[in-house]
């Protein structure tokens, strides 16, 4: 069940999304990749306090928190923790089972390994915006399922970053093709 691991730090709630699945309208997959950040990470945009642009990340768990990354794509993460914490996981890649169709068409590719591997393809391929910021993820448009059994999980260092770049927050499932990038 997703729901009462949502107040789960962030560090231990994203090895555990790995396996359960997202669905947006009916155009998701399988979780594949996740990373972590905490409200006393200086990689988060929590670090320095709430801000408009961050609000939904002090919101309550398992809320989408949307923001915009290099004015270029959306990111979506899963709120955790108690309200005003200020804690996140960054989904960074999921591997396609619903609705290829319309995500094909919204990415421009039928290659299902480039659909959704990255945050941003991933935002693109479900049609997530800045309109989902705040939402619950556990009522539509969103449908998040569990994951059924324990999955084979690789840890590594989170991509993207220069602040506490080391640490090994990124989670993914061992072996997927549908990883934004391999683990070393």
């Amino acid at each position: 069940m997703i729901a009462p691991l949502s107040p789960l730090p962030a560090i231990e709630l994203a090895p555990l999304l790995i396996g359960a699945t997202l669905l947006v309208d009916g155009a998701g997959g399988i979780i594949v990749e996740t990373e972590a950040y905490e409200a006393d990470d200086p990689a988060s945009h929590s670090f320095t306090g709430e801000r408009p642009r961050n609000r939904a990340m002090f919101g309550p768990p398992l809320t989408a928190y949307v923001y915009r990354s290099y004015g270029v794509h959306w990111c979506v993460n899963i709120v955790t923790g108690p309200v005003g914490h200020g804690a996140a996981v960054l989904l960074r890649a999921i591997e396609p089972t619903a609705g290829l169709g319309v995500m094909a068409e919204r990415r421009r590719t039928a290659e299902p390994r480039l659909l959704a591997a990255g945050p941003g393809r991933l935002t693109e391929a479900l049609g997530i915006s800045i309109a989902h910021d705040g939402l619950p993820l556990d009522a539509p448009p969103f449908v998040l399922i569990p994951r059924q059994g324990t999955p084979d999980i690789v840890a590594g260092p989170r991509i993207g970053i220069t602040k506490a770049a080391d640490r090994p927050w990124r989670f993914g499932l061992r072996g997927s093709r549908f990883l934004s990038r391999p683990f070393r």
